[in-house]
């Protein structure tokens, strides 16, 4: 700072019984003020934008990931009758019978393999059953059987355009009127658990096989 600054200073404040060298020390006490003032507004500044940067991080890390995966979501499915390693087995959740058989070991030499739908879509909590394939003996009817009687056990009923429900695969039982998947099944897991049907009408001992859905399909079915 000039002379001349502190001579106007000194005029415009009313300092003229001031000497230079106390004038000048007090212009020099009023710029480390100044300065001292400034470093804090700088530091209180900084000090802000540290904290509200913080603050901005801590909130986006609390934020959850929009591309996490999904949780992991088991079904279990009793797998039984013609796999390697029949028993319980735990599926992610939409997985199908084909992925229950698998699981289970897959198929043995005498499953038969068209006894259930390997697409379907498995829910939790229930039983597959592959059923044994079973080798038709070829059977000779004799001419003094009524024409039209099928023989238990024998092919005689595949001749003539009838199912045999002691044979017939899930996939053949579904093309009866009235039967569904649930019921070809529960068809095929009584044969397996109870004997083969000796007549017809043990087929009623089926669950959901009552005597109006019977007499639709008696005229269809053979033993």
């Amino acid at each position: 700072m000039d002379l001349e600054t502190i001579a106007d200073l000194k005029d415009r404040f009313s300092l003229a019984n001031l000497s230079k060298p106390a004038l000048i020390g007090l212009v020099a006490i009023l710029v480390m003020v100044a300065v001292a003032a400034g470093r804090l507004l700088i530091g209180t500044a900084t000090a802000n934008d540290f904290e509200i940067s913080k603050a901005a991080s801590s909130s986006a890390a609390a934020q959850p990931s929009s591309s996490s995966e999904a949780e992991y979501e088991p079904v279990f499915v009793h797998v039984s009758g013609e796999v390697s390693n029949p028993g319980l087995v735990e599926l992610e959740a939409g997985s199908r019978v084909a992925d229950a058989v698998n699981a289970a070991g897959g198929f043995t030499q005498d499953a038969e393999t068209s006894s259930v739908n390997l697409a379907r879509i498995l829910s939790d909590g229930e039983q597959v059953t592959i059923a044994r394939h079973v080798d038709q003996p070829e059977v000779q009817v004799s001419a003094g059987q009524v024409s039209g009687q099928a023989v238990p056990g024998s092919s005689a009923g595949a001749a003539s355009g009838l199912v045999n429900i002691n044979t017939a695969s899930e996939a053949e039982l579904v093309s009866l009127p009235g039967i569904g998947e649930a019921t070809a099944a529960k068809i095929v897991s009584d044969r397996q658990a109870n004997g083969a049907f000796k007549t017809i009408e043990d087929l009623k001992r089926v669950s959901g096989i009552g005597d109006k859905k019977f007499e639709s399909l008696s005229a269809l079915i053979c033993v």
